[in-house]
């Protein structure tokens, strides 16, 4: 495989679930919405009662502490950073990944190609980041350990 786009992963991958002609992903629709995703249904759902997002100064919610999670949203954050959306730490879950687990418990079409191909691309471009204590070492995650060992 030359190419790492979503039509690549496709054929690695397989598409169990095929759309008509101008149909989208219920997930993609959703993101590409200013009102896409109900945070406070995401919070009810994916943190524990009493819990809600770690906020910003202005209110903005911003991620969920691991802390703060259920035990499900817990495992569909290792499986997902471990296989799908690489992140250096697992302490916590931004916003944008928060709405995929969302969407994935919620039942919605989700097109994870998609999403794989686009975290591959950002991952990529990221720069890398120093060790603290030695710069001469990265201290970047490895990404996508579960699809790169199916490609070899």
């Amino acid at each position: 495989m030359d190419s790492f786009d979503a039509d690549a992963l496709i054929q690695f991958l397989g598409d169990p679930l095929v759309l008509e002609e101008g149909q989208e992903f219920e997930f993609s629709q959703r993101r590409n919405r200013v009102d896409g995703f109900d945070e406070e249904a995401i919070a009810q759902l994916l943190c524990t009662p009493g819990q809600d997002f770690a906020q910003i100064a202005v209110g903005r919610r911003v991620r969920i502490k691991r802390t703060s999670m259920t035990t499900l949203t817990q495992t569909w954050m290792t499986l997902l950073l471990s296989n799908v959306l690489p992140r250096d730490h697992n302490s916590d879950f931004p916003l944008p990944k928060c709405q995929l687990v969302y969407a994935i418990l919620t039942r919605m079409s989700v097109h994870v190609a998609q999403v794989i191909a686009n975290a591959i691309y950002l991952f990529a471009g990221m720069p890398p980041t120093r060790h603290p204590l030695d710069p001469d070492k990265s201290n970047r995650a490895m990404g996508f350990p579960a699809l790169i060992t199916g490609l070899c």
